[in-house]
């Protein structure tokens, strides 16, 4: 779908960057997080049944990809987290193997909570919470044992740009980790587009596209294919937002109360005709 470079290289304009954060950042968008996903995470998840709180199922999609670089976490480990959020997985890898994160985030709101939280849990001395550009990354290059990001890259105008800069600051023998939402091989931008307006996302990358550029940047890719979930996924949260209605017109508005019910089910349409995909990449960067 975006294969071609026309959208899938193109220059990450500061604007896209500014729309992206104005979104993440308004009042309803935190609020909604907060109450469906929990506030520590929100990544799709991983489920193991139907029902499972939305909450649990990302925490399980943090703890796994955590395992697939297990091996080159520690206290010695530097790792950098692209698109942090609200910090969860910053805090999640911080406290299993007491690592040193670099966290980044284009909104600042997000890095203040962030920060807030680290300092509550007693892990404001393992991670450092910079607010910036995926496409601009800090330090000199070869730095960090991981470069870790889920469900970022969707956001990323320039997703080449991205992973190269990404692979730029990773060690000799570090690994990139990333999970994505993204199309299925021979979906139309014209059927998605609808579902990904409530994000400002005008396309989206597939798993080639990835494990193409990742070969091009000299790296070893493995892509693990988890898209049953991403249905799951949609389907808990259009369920819960219905359910729970009620309760959270108290917290979110109307109007964007109104645009979930309306948009969540177009997602939980295409999910289910498996115009989309979703999984891990886990990429290695050859030792010398």
């Amino acid at each position: 779908m975006t294969d071609d470079p026309a959208t899938a290289g193109s220059s990450n304009a500061p604007g896209h960057d500014e729309s992206t954060r104005r979104y993440y950042e308004t009042s309803d968008v935190d609020a909604f997080y907060d109450a469906v996903w929990g506030g520590e995470d929100i990544h799709i998840g991983m489920y193991t049944h139907a029902r499972e709180p939305i909450a649990d199922a990302s925490h399980r999609t943090v703890r796994h990809a955590a395992n697939r670089i297990a091996d080159l976490l520690g206290p010695d480990a530097a790792v950098l987290d692209l698109g942090s959020g609200y910090g969860g997985s910053a805090r999640a890898l911080a406290e299993r193997f007491g690592c040193h994160v670099v966290a980044i985030d284009l909104s600042a709101e997000h890095n203040r909570r962030h920060r807030a939280a680290n300092a509550r849990r007693g892990l404001d001395h393992l991670i450092e919470v910079r607010t910036r550009s995926l496409n601009d990354l800090p330090g000199q290059s070869a730095r960090f044992d991981v470069v870790w990001s889920l469900e970022v890259l969707c956001h990323v105008t320039d997703r080449a740009g991205a992973l190269r800069e990404a692979v730029r600051v990773l060690k000799p023998g570090g690994a990139l980790v990333f999970s994505d939402i993204m199309a299925a091989p021979t979906t139309p931008v014209e059927a998605v587009r609808p579902a990904l307006s409530r994000l400002g996302v005008e396309s989206l990358a597939t798993p080639s596209f990835y494990l193409e550029r990742l070969a091009l940047l000299g790296m070893k890719a493995d892509f693990e294919d988890l898209t049953e979930h991403l249905i799951t996924h949609y389907a808990r949260l259009d369920e819960e937002v219905r359910h729970r209605a009620p309760e959270l017109r108290g917290v979110i508005s109307q109007s964007y109360l109104d645009a979930l019910l309306d948009n969540l089910p177009r997602w939980e349409d295409i999910t289910r005709r498996r115009l989309l995909r979703w999984g891990l990449f886990t990429a290695s960067r050859p030792a010398n």
